[in-house]
């Protein structure tokens, strides 16, 4: 049947959705961690932006430095994906500009 097909093809891509999204979770707050400097200045909301767009690019470059998926855990691309969220998220802090003092 092609509707099975699609409907397993449409599946697959949710729960690929879903994944990059709790991975720019995960790898956006890493990467705020990472930062150096006071990075809390920016929205959670931004943080996980910048986290899908680590885990995004991350794989890329990583394909581009020649990085092979594995079996196990892609320890490499991770790490990429971490180091282009801290970028991504200290680029976020200086072009957003929020102090860090509270006005009263």
């Amino acid at each position: 049947m092609k509707t099975g097909r699609k409907t397993q093809t449409l599946k697959g891509l949710t729960v690929e959705i879903i994944g990059v999204i709790i991975a720019g979770i995960i790898i956006g707050l890493l990467g705020k961690f990472v930062a150096p400097g006071n990075r809390d200045n920016i929205p959670l909301w931004l943080t996980v932006l910048c986290g899908i767009g680590g885990v995004l690019i991350g794989y890329y470059v990583a394909a581009a430095l020649g990085v092979e998926a594995t079996k196990g855990i892609d320890w490499i691309r991770w790490i990429i994906s971490i180091i282009v969220a801290a970028i991504l998220v200290m680029i976020a802090a200086t072009v957003t500009g929020r102090s860090t003092s509270r006005r009263i």
